[in-house]
Order: structure tokens, then sequence, then C-alpha cells
């Protein structure tokens, strides 16, 4: 789905799938916030709504599976030529990510799109 930016972002199945299991277990407000570095890499993060504070310099790039998906002002102007798609693969979630522990974790996959 493409968001307010132009950018498009989509999700695999596999992703789907894992974000319906995280929906039956914590609730339908949730949000992605793509991680920019720091502590978890470039990971997606899944957060509950309202566990995430979503900020001024945050934009908001689409929704996958009902769930809207946002990034940092910056991170967005280096990549809004990209089409984003979110995987789910066996791993290790990311720290703060709702997936973690559940034997999955989101990734991220892009396309460089020609504007």
């Amino acid at each position: 789905m493409t968001g307010t930016t132009g950018m498009t972002v989509t999700a695999t199945e596999a992703a789907l799938d894992l974000i319906g299991e995280l929906k039956s277990r914590f609730g339908a407000d949730l949000l992605f916030h793509q991680s920019g570095g720091c502590c978890d890499g470039s990971a997606p993060m899944c957060f509950q709504q309202g566990d995430y504070i979503i900020g001024g310099s945050d934009v908001l790039v689409g929704e996958i599976g009902g769930v809207p998906f946002y990034m940092n002002a910056d991170q967005h102007a280096r990549w809004k030529h990209t089409s984003l798609v979110i995987d789910a693969i066996d791993g290790i979630g990311g720290m703060f990510s709702l997936e973690n522990g559940s034997g999955k974790r989101f990734l991220t996959r892009s396309d460089v799109c020609q504007r």
C-alpha cells in the first residue's frame, strides 16, 4: 500500500500470517516502525499502539495487514525511491518487537524504483 509519501510497502503471506498471530495475541491496535539501525539493526519493528510514540519526524509509509507502517523522515528521504516488501522468516525477532520469542522475525526486502 502507498502511504502519504509515494513509497510503497507490501507484505508477503508469511508476514501477513505473523501479523495475524500478533493481532490474536496482542489485539488489533498495532503499528510498525522501520528501525534505522541502533539496537536491532534495520529491522521492521512491531509494537502495540501506545508502546511506541510516533513523533513529528515519523512518516506514514503505508499499511500492511491493516497495521500502519512508519519510518523516520531522515531515513525516508534516503529510501523514498524504494518499494518495501515486509517478510517473516525463521529467527529471533527484534528485542523490543512483538514477534520476539515466536521463532519468527520480520525482515525488510526492497527494490529501488525508477522515478
